[in-house]
């Protein structure tokens, strides 16, 4: 009776539990077609991505050359010590922006200053010795008229003693002597000149201040001024501090690297492109840049202004030997220099060794090939010259020590 009862009950549950098993498939379904439609779509629109980038490659991509290789680079100045000395102050630290003339380093400048005053005491002593010079030709020429006037003196007498022993008034032997004392006064007369030619050798043809010793006395006086200023080292461009090497109290010597100037607002940009793109580059096509360090919304803009004369590996410092050995071939790359916008530089500076990713428009290919550039003009650094201070302390010590003597000319 209980078995009859559970089979009916078995049986008239049945259909329920089918019902509900139709409406649990049911979503299922659903979600499995609506997939199939999302990457039907996805297909469709990465299709038609495919086709759009074909199509622009097709169109555009051949007249651009690409290359993430490319890095800032730009001139390094090297300031150095032209002369030993000991740092007794540095007024410029790393990273810091400088301008020309501006102070860097300063040294000791007791030896340059001993080494001046001496310098100027040889100049006075030259200057005096000038003026003695000028006083021997002056003695000379005293002596000399003096030794003339004693030789017509004793050729006069001779004239008479001669006349007299004609007339039997004196003997022979008076005449001899007379003639005896006229050599003498001719002798003296030959000495005196000889003098006048010695003391004229020093100063003949000059003055004071034209004087063969009073130059090369003035020269290291000047030379001595030179030294002294080179114990105050100035930056020679505008540009920013690197690689301070230099401290207080260190002994330099003449060539040691105290620091480097870079000046950021000169940089280029050294693009490596393989050699099998070089073919369609020309001088002056335009070229943008991105940069890591300022993110993809800052945009350069330059232009082709030159090719390296060989490849990196040429200038290598174990360049590559492929005369020997088996040989494999492997495409060069050449570095491309591109010029910047100096405007879009100063708004975004760049460091030198910095990368950026380079596209250059080829479509204009009627610039000439990129053989080399211009050369590019660098500002002139004065060379090493005495102040007007120092022009005006060598007059002094010539007037000074030059007394009436200045303006004598033999």
């Amino acid at each position: 009776m209980n078995d009859q009862r559970h089979s009916f009950e078995r049986e008239r549950e049945a259909p329920l539990n089918d019902h509900s098993h139709a409406d649990t498939l049911a979503p299922s379904r659903q979600k499995a077609a609506a997939r199939r439609r999302g990457l039907l779509l996805l297909g469709g629109a990465v299709a038609l991505a495919a086709l759009a980038y074909g199509g622009y490659e097709l169109l555009f991509a051949g007249s651009h050359e690409t290359t993430d290789d490319a890095y800032v680079a730009g001139d390094v100045t090297q300031v150095t010590a032209r002369d030993a000395g000991t740092v007794i102050a540095v007024h410029a630290e790393g990273t810091q922006a400088v301008k020309a003339g501006q102070p860097l380093v300063d040294l000791d400048p007791a030896l340059a200053d001993a080494a001046l005053a001496s310098a100027e005491a040889d100049l006075a002593r030259a200057v005096r010795q000038v003026r003695s010079g000028f006083s021997r030709v002056d003695t000379a020429q005293a002596e000399i008229a003096e030794a003339q006037t004693r030789l017509a003196a004793a050729q006069s007498d001779l004239s008479r003693r001669q006349q007299a022993v004609s007339a039997g008034a004196v003997s022979g032997e008076e005449a001899a002597h007379a003639g005896d004392a006229v050599k003498a006064a001719q002798a003296s007369l030959a000495l005196a000149q000889s003098h006048r030619a010695d003391a004229l050798t020093a100063i003949d043809g000059t003055d004071v201040t034209s004087n063969p010793a009073v130059l090369a006395a003035i020269a290291a006086v000047k030379r001595a001024a030179i030294v002294r200023g080179h114990m105050h080292i100035a930056a020679p461009i505008d540009g920013v501090v690197a690689n301070r090497a230099v401290q207080l109290g260190q002994q330099v010597a003449p060539g040691s690297s105290l620091m480097s100037i870079v000046p950021l607002m000169q940089v280029w940009v050294d693009a490596n492109f393989r050699e099998t793109q070089l073919a369609d580059l020309r001088m002056g096509q335009p070229v943008t840049l991105k940069s890591d360090a300022w993110g993809g919304d800052v945009t350069y803009h330059g232009k082709i202004i030159g090719m390296n004369a060989g490849s990196g590996s040429a200038f290598a410092l174990l360049p590559a030997q492929n005369a020997s050995g088996n040989w494999i071939k492997i495409v060069q790359r050449v570095p491309v220099r591109i010029g910047l916008d100096p405007k879009e530089l100063a708004a975004h500076p760049l460091r030198i060794g910095l990368s950026l990713t380079v596209d250059v428009d080829t479509a204009n290919r009627s610039g000439p090939p990129i053989l080399g550039g211009a050369a590019r003009q660098e500002p002139a650094v004065s060379a090493d010259q005495v102040g007007p201070e120092v022009e005006a302390r060598i007059r002094q010590i010539i007037a000074t020590n030059s007394g009436a003597g200045a303006a004598h000319r033999p």
